[in-house]
């Protein structure tokens, strides 16, 4: 019988490290996965939108010697007030939204569907559509900008405009 007990050796460790040596991760020219050299040089380096650290304090030698003052250090600590932020236009504090334009009425159009369905061969070569009815809020921007104004209100307007 051999000195080890090892059965025959098939499977079992060689006791060396020899297997090993090459198990380190793959470097990124060698990876199939990820992207190479050339392609991260020709991506370039796009440095941040704003300096990160031009407005605190202790970014100059001066200022890390000469060190914060106790209540500069508790300012920091204050949250900024400012207006909450809105979505742009007609913005009001507290108010009830976007301005309202007169000529784009109030209710909202559903999805306009030609009589071809978009499926079919197009027969009428005229700019029809038929209102399918709003479907549950998924329209497109397009879609949604889309109001319904019904012609005795623009002529209702139209009459009550001075300068026509």
């Amino acid at each position: 019988m051999m000195s080890d007990d090892r059965a025959d050796d098939v499977y079992q460790p060689t006791g060396t490290n020899e297997e090993q040596e090459d198990a380190a991760p793959l470097d990124a020219q060698d990876s199939l996965d990820e992207r190479d050299y050339d392609e991260m040089l020709d991506e370039g380096y796009s440095p941040p939108e704003k300096p990160l650290g031009v407005t605190k304090h202790g970014t100059t030698a001066a200022e890390q010697r000469e060190r914060e003052t106790l209540d500069e250090r508790l300012a920091e600590e204050t949250p900024d007030v400012e207006a909450p932020a809105g979505d742009g236009v007609g913005d009001v504090q507290d108010g009830e939204g976007e301005p309202i334009d007169p000529e784009a009425g109030t209710d909202r159009t559903g999805r306009l569907v030609a009589p071809d369905e978009g499926a079919h061969t197009d027969i009428t070569k005229e700019a029809i559509a038929r209102d399918e009815g709003i479907d549950a809020g998924a329209a497109g921007a397009e879609e949604a900008a889309v109001h319904t104004v019904l012609d005795e209100q623009l002529e209702e307007e139209g009459d009550a405009d001075p300068g026509s």
